[in-house]
C-alpha cells in the first residue's frame, strides 16, 4: 500500500516506520504522500489507540532528500507553493490525529526530521540523537515546520536555532522541550512501550478532547470567554457515555470499558 513506509499493527498500537534507511529516511514527495495517507487512514481506524512514528535503521530522519531539494530549486513560485502546501498538510494531519502520537527518535532528526518529532504529541529520543533546524544553511527557512517547533521550544530558542542552523544534542532537545524523554538506544523500545501503556489506560474520547482543549485555549487570555468555554467543554465531556462509565468504574472498583475492550 505504501512505497516508503511500513505500518506495524499490534495490540491497539500502530507504528509508522519510515522505510528509506539507505538515505537515512530523508523525505521526498513519495514519503510525504505516504505519511499523509497513513495519518488519514489511522485517524479513522477505531482499532488503533496510539500511533508511534519511527525510522528504520540508524536514523529517525535526516530531513529533506537532496534530490527532492534539487528539484524544488528549479520550481517557479507557484510550484514551490504547491510543494510546500503538500508538506504542510502532512504535518498538520500528523499533529491533529485524534489519538496520541509518539515520535520514536534515534540518530539524526534534522530539518524536517526535527519537524516530524515536534509535530507528534510526545517524543522519546536516544542519547545519541541529534537535531537541527538547518534550513538557513541552504538559503531557506524552516517555515512549514515552524508552528510545531515553536509550540515545542518557544520563540526564544527558535530565534537561535532557526538562525544558526546548528546541530544540538538530545540532552539539549530535552532541556528546551523538543523531546519529552531521553534514554539509551537499547532502552528505546521499552521506554516507548511504557508510555504507550500509560496512554492505553486513559479514555480515548477524553484524550481527543484534551488535545482539542489545548489547541483551543493555548495562548489566549484567561478571561470570561475562556471560563465559559472551559466550563462548556467539561460539561459536554461529563455527559458522554465514556465519562459516565469512567466515574462508575472508579466507584465500583472495576475496569472501565475502554480497557476491558
Amino acid at each position: 500500500m505504501y512505497k516508503t513506509l511500513k505500518i506495524d499493527h499490534q495490540n491497539r498500537i500502530a507504528t509508522i516506520w519510515m522505510d528509506r534507511p539507505d538515505v537515512f529516511n530523508a523525505f521526498d514527495e513519495q514519503l510525504i504522500s505516504d505519511l499523509h495517507a497513513a495519518c488519514k487512514s489511522l485517524d479513522t481506524d477505531s482499532s488503533v489507540r496510539v500511533v508511534v512514528l519511527g525510522g528504520v535503521g540508524k536514523h529517525f530522519s535526516a530531513g529533506a532528500d537532496l534530490n527532492w531539494m534539487k528539484r524544488a530549486s528549479t520550481f517557479g513560485e507557484e510550484d514551490n507553493r504547491a510543494d510546500a502546501k503538500f508538506f504542510a498538510q502532512m504535518l498538520h494531519a500528523l499533529s491533529t490525529l485524534s489519538k496520541p502520537t509518539i515520535a520514536r527518535v534515534q540518530g539524526a532528526a534534522l530539518g524536517g526530521g526535527t519537524g516530524l518529532a515536534a509535530a507528534c504529541d510526545m517524543a522519546i529520543a536516544t542519547t545519541d540523537a541529534m537535531f537541527a533546524t538547518s534550513e538557513v544553511k541552504f538559503g531557506i527557512i524552516p517555515a512549514v515546520i515552524s508552528p510545531y517547533v515553536l509550540r515545542a521550544i518557544g520563540p526564544r530558542h527558535a530565534l537561535r536555532y532557526f538562525q544558526t542552523g546548528e546541530r544540538f544534542t538530545a540532552q539539549r532537545a530535552l532541556e528546551i522541550g523538543l523531546i519529552t524523554e531521553l534514554c539509551a538506544r537499547e532502552e528505546l523500545d521499552a521506554k516507548v512501550q511504557a508510555l504507550v501503556e500509560l496512554l492505553l489506560a486513559g479514555a480515548p474520547l477524553a484524550q481527543k478532547s484534551a488535545k482539542d482543549l489545548i489547541s483551543a485555549i493555548n495562548g489566549r487570555p484567561i478571561d470570561a470567554h475562556i471560563c465559559e468555554e472551559t466550563a462548556q467543554r467539561i460539561s459536554r465531556q461529563r455527559a458522554t457515555h465514556e465519562a459516565k462509565d469512567g466515574i462508575a468504574s472508579f466507584l465500583e472498583k472495576r475496569t472501565p470499558a475502554w480497557i476491558a475492550d
